[in-house]
């Protein structure tokens, strides 16, 4: 037996340390790895992790980079020193545990499987049509954006909502440079929206699902940018989730340049959020 995975040393950050770490990088330069249950991943992760429960650890570690920094978590810090110490113990370096866990986090977090809204991505093996269904998802969002800013009756918060629908065109305007950065080709907008945008929102889940799962209130400001806020989290945690099941190395990297866009972006709605509640 390996006693060394029950005595390696681990290194411990709290929650916010772990924010402050996750906030200097970019999206893949570290592995966030969730090591509790499906069902609790489910009920809410950290954008972007993967998912490996404890008593299956040992059955995910060749899905693991050992070449990155791995930031390991649970509900509350001890299936995740356990995880480090096993992880340790069969020569992964630079491993960090998360104390509290999931349970004290309070920033973004994603919802549901891993598998949730990859359909999206089935078939795509190019650049292009990577970048297709990103500006088609930005374009549902758009299209939910405008809707509700149609809908409410206050004047601030339509305003609002005008603005975040604005805030996604320039999504889809940085998706078109990056089409032809990658390309070489001129991206034209009037042939990425020939095709239907589709019922699902950025991230992957319906209006509908949304609903559900947040029960979004709009009334006030700090709720609406709160709403856009889970919805860039949940987009940032689909395109990783994608990445990882390119089928071509310029997918994967296209779908990480998007991830590190949709990090950018919830920076600023953290910005936005500042500003509001001052």
């Amino acid at each position: 037996m390996n006693w060394k995975q029950f005595l390696t040393p681990v290194k411990s950050i709290d929650t916010e340390q772990a924010k402050t770490y996750l906030d200097g990088k970019q999206v893949d330069e570290v592995t966030i790895l969730d090591v509790r249950q499906p069902k609790e991943y489910e009920a809410g992760h950290i954008p972007g992790s993967i998912l490996a429960p404890l008593p299956e650890l040992t059955d995910h570690m060749d899905r693991i980079d050992r070449s990155k920094p791995l930031l390991v978590y649970c509900a509350s810090g001890g299936r995740s020193r356990v995880a480090a110490q096993l992880l340790s113990g069969q020569g992964f370096k630079n491993i960090i545990n998360m104390a509290g866990g999931f349970n004290a986090w309070t920033s973004e977090a994603a919802f549901l499987g891993e598998e949730k809204g990859l359909a999206l991505f089935d078939g795509v093996e190019s650049v292009e049509s990577a970048l297709t269904v990103a500006y088609s998802l930005e374009a549902g969002l758009k299209d939910f954006y405008d809707t509700m800013a149609a809908k409410v009756d206050s004047e601030p918060a339509g305003k609002l909502f005008r603005q975040l629908s604005q805030i996604e065109v320039k999504h889809q305007d940085r998706i078109l440079e990056q089409y032809t950065e990658v390309t070489g080709k001129a991206a034209s907008r009037e042939d990425f929206e020939k095709g239907p945008v589709p019922e699902v929102l950025e991230g992957g889940l319906t209006t509908e699902e949304y609903a559900n799962l947040l029960m979004p209130s709009t009334d006030t400001l700090a709720d609406i940018i709160e709403l856009a806020m889970s919805i860039e989290a949940q987009a940032l945690d689909l395109y990783l989730r994608a990445s990882e099941k390119a089928h071509s190395d310029a997918g994967k990297q296209a779908l990480l340049q998007i991830a590190n866009e949709e990090k950018t972006h919830l920076a600023r709605l953290g910005q936005l959020m500042e500003e509001t509640i001052e």
